[in-house]
Parts: C-alpha cells; structure tokens; sequence
C-alpha cells in the first residue's frame, strides 16, 4: 500500500502540454463512445424504419465491436510508427464521413454495412487517446488521470442519453439527427490536435530509430523483440479485456431497452435513468483510479467488481424509480474498475507498441465480447411476459432484467479470477532508457548515446534519478 497523497495536487503537477495532451485524448474518447452508444439508443427507431426486430439492430452494435480490432491493429502500429497525430486526425475524418452515413442510410443492409466501415474507424482511437494523455503523464498523477480518462466513455455516453432525448424523435426524420449532429465536434476535434506536437515519449524513441540509420527496420525489430518476449502477456491482456468490454457492454447496452420494455418507463425516466448511471460511472472511474495508486491496480479491480456483483439485484430487478439509486452505484462500479485499465495496460505493454498493444487487447476483447447485446435480446426474447397493450397496439415484453443479472454476475466472476491471476506493473517507467525491448532491438550503445547527446530530462520527472544513472538503467538492471 502506498501513501494517499491530496488528489488536487497531484493534477497540479501536469504542465499546460501534458493537460492539453489529456484533453485532446478525453475527448476522442468521448466522442468514440458517444458516436457507438447512438445505435444503443436508438434500437427500436431503428427497428421500425428497418422493419426488422430489436435483435437483427443490435447486430449494428455486434459489427462495431467486430471490426474494431481491424481498426487497432491498422492504427495502432501507425501511431507507434509514424507518430500519435496524424492516425488521430484521420481517426476523426472517418467519424464524419461514417456518421453520415448512418444518418442517410435507407436499408438495413446499407445500416450494417456503414455500421461495420464504423467500427474499423473507432477501433483505432482507444490505444491513440490512452498514449497521448499517459504517456507524459507523471508517474504520481497516473492513476486519478488514468480514472478521468475513462470516463470519457461514460461522459460520451451521458451526452449521447442527453442529444437523444434533444433529438430523436422531435423532427420528420425521426432518429436521423442524432448521427448528423455526431459528424459535427470531431471537426474541432481535429483542429485541437494539429496545433498539438507529437508527445516527448515518442520523440524519444524516433530519435533512437532514427540513429539506427534505418528506421523501418528498427521498428521491426521491435515488433520482433516484443513478440518474443511478451506474447503470453498479449494473450492474456486479451482475455483481460475481453471480460471487462462483456462487462460495461453488458451492464449498459440493452439496459434502456430493459426500462422502457420490461418496467414500462417513459423516455423521460429512462433519459434520467442514464444521466444519473453516468454520473456514478464519471464519479468511480475517476475514485478507482486515484485509488489504484495507493492500494495497486489489481486490488481495486477485483474489490469493485464484487461491490458491482452485490447491486446487481436490485440493478435489474427493481422497477421503480428507485432504480435510479442502484444504476448510480452499479455504473460506479463498473467504471470504476474500467478507470484503472488505461494505465494498468499502458503499464503491462511493450514500450515501442504502446498504442498497438493498448488498443489492440481492448478491441480484440470487444471482438470476443462483441455479441453482448445481441445474446442478452435474443435469450430474453425466450422470457416473454404479459404484452402491453395501448389501444390497438400490443407490445411484446422481454424479461431482459434476469438475462442482464445472470449474464453479469458471470461476468464479474471472470474478471475477478483473471484479475487474481494476472501481472502488475504499478510505478514502471516509460522513459526509454528503461525499455529493454529497445535496447535489444536498436543497441544498447545507441539507446545511450542519443540519450547524452540529447541531454534528455524524462518526462517520468523522477528527481530520485539523474539524467547519468537513467541512460544505464538497462544495464544495471542486467548485471
């Protein structure tokens, strides 16, 4: 266990740089989420305009999270080749051009397919957000900036439950204005990182490729090293966020249905049923996160997933407006678990591959949980209850909230057991003089020499350590 130092100055110890780098991170992510959770929330306009039932739309969420790996894997290696700006700033133009899109789609096989060219776009800016705001991160501040990173998800999709209600629904193209408006902020989005420099993490590592004489083929050799010496780490960062992307895809995807199906609530409550749910999710994100510091990252992982898997009862079972309580803390408890990932992965990975192996575990884990929401419709299509009938419309209704409890309470188990199992990097150092993989792939005597002929003051800024002792760190550590 660590000291718990006053949170206010740990945030007091980033510069103007590493704060623009954070938000500009912040708020990729938040758009990525809010532009994934408009299908989420609009699943029955969608289901009438198409003409087909709930379950063949929440396949336009499943090819999100199918194709999202292609877009880690293509991104990913780009940024940790050419640099975290340009990926991000293409990441941006794909949003436009796809949401839309959506918006002008006309068949239901036009939705699936935009839906898919979607999901590779938004599955390359996870690892690109995580790297930008962390990587000149210091070491100290990590863990609270790591939780408000993340919540960039939950603030994205609190501001996708706000725009809905604004705009589905209130105009002749029904659920249209929703993907249009969501083309709009990623213009801004990608102003704000062209007047942003590449992070000094990267810097540092493209010098040393570039003293190598040839770039390319140091970045291959990087690729190889880190391959060889951390492919069982790969394998089971996957499995990791496999069982956290099944357990906010399955707490939160089919929950609007499951209020406004099952309870009957009207489209006011569910709005405010949301808005409050992400409000507890922005609030335990960011006190899981600051807590992982002081009790480590695995520790507040497994502690709030058992605190999530006690609510999940009243979660799901409770149809009244007191529901509102349970969705507050049940959301607390899921992203505040998922608020220490962000660090906890850029902690475990390859330093040369951060934004590839970040991005790629998280979106190859979507791809293994990518039938979330399809699987919880169409098992609690097999629970029917009493239909509601208003005048001569009946609607079928779904017992979602069993399928939903019994599903995450599985969930939680997985996550627990794989956490327990599992390695912890808390406090590792992104500077390069640290990284072993780049030593081995470019030469010891060159990771040094550009180190002292650069002067470089590490942006880990550990004053515990002089500029001599970091360049032989490697070394050291060998012998």
């Amino acid at each position: 266990m660590n000291s718990a130092p006053n949170p206010f100055k740990l945030l007091r110890l980033l510069n103007k740089q590493q704060w623009l780098f954070f938000l500009v991170g912040f708020l990729g992510w938040t758009w990525d989420a809010f532009d994934f959770f408009t299908v989420s929330l609009t699943t029955t306009q969608l289901s009438e305009a198409f003409g087909h039932p709930v379950s063949d739309i929440t396949w336009g969420i499943t090819l999100v999270l199918m194709f999202r790996s292609v877009g880690s894997v293509l991104f990913g290696i780009a940024a940790d080749r050419y640099g975290r700006k340009w990926p991000y700033v293409v990441n941006m133009v794909l949003f436009i051009v796809l949401e839309l899109a959506t918006g002008f789609c006309q068949t239901y096989q036009q939705f699936l397919a935009v839906r898919a060219l979607y999901g590779v776009a938004m599955g390359g800016l996870y690892g690109n957000a995580a790297a930008t705001a962390l990587e000149d991160c210091p070491p100290a501040a990590r863990g609270i900036i790591s939780g408000m990173l993340q919540q960039g998800y939950a603030f994205g999709y609190l501001l996708a439950t706000v725009f809905a209600r604004a705009l589905v629904g209130t105009t002749k193209y029904t659920w249209r204005p929703l993907y249009w408006f969501g083309a709009g902020p990623p213009v801004l989005l990608i102003i704000f990182r062209l007047c942003l420099p590449e992070t000094k993490a990267f810097i540092e590592r493209s010098e040393i490729r570039q003293a190598t004489g040839n770039l390319t083929s140091t970045f291959l050799a990087e690729g190889r090293v880190a391959l060889k010496r951390h492919w069982l780490l790969l394998i089971y960062l996957v499995l990791l966020m496999a069982g956290f992307n099944f357990m906010s895809h399955g707490s939160q995807d089919l929950y609007p249905t499951m209020l406004q199906n099952q309870y009957g609530f009207s489209a006011n409550m569910v709005t405010i049923t949301q808005v409050v749910a992400n409000l507890g999710a922005m609030t335990g994100g960011t006190v899981i996160g600051y807590s992982s510091q002081i009790f480590g990252r695995r520790f507040s992982i497994i502690f709030i997933s058992i605190i999530g898997g006690a609510l999940l009862y009243p979660y799901t079972f409770v149809g009244s407006n007191s529901v509102i309580a349970a969705a507050f803390f049940e959301q607390f408890c899921v992203q505040g678990a998922w608020g220490v990932i962000p660090i906890h992965l850029m902690e475990l990975s390859p330093g040369s591959f951060r934004t590839f192996v970040v991005g790629t575990s998280y979106q190859l884990g979507n791809l293994v949980s990518s039938a979330s929401s399809t699987i919880e419709s169409t098992i609690g299509e097999r629970f029917p209850l009493s239909p509601l009938v208003a005048g001569k419309k009946t609607t079928p209704r779904y017992n979602y909230g069993l399928v939903i409890c019994i599903f995450m309470g599985c969930v939680y188990a997985y996550v627990i057991a794989l956490t327990i199992l599992g390695p912890e990097n808390l406090g590792h150092k992104f500077d390069v003089a640290y990284d072993h993989d780049m030593a081995e792939a470019a030469g010891e005597e060159t990771v040094n020499t550009v180190l002292h002929r650069d002067g470089h003051l590490h942006h880990d800024h550990d004053s515990s350590d002089d500029g001599m002792e970091k360049a032989h760190a490697i070394a050291a550590d060998r012998v």
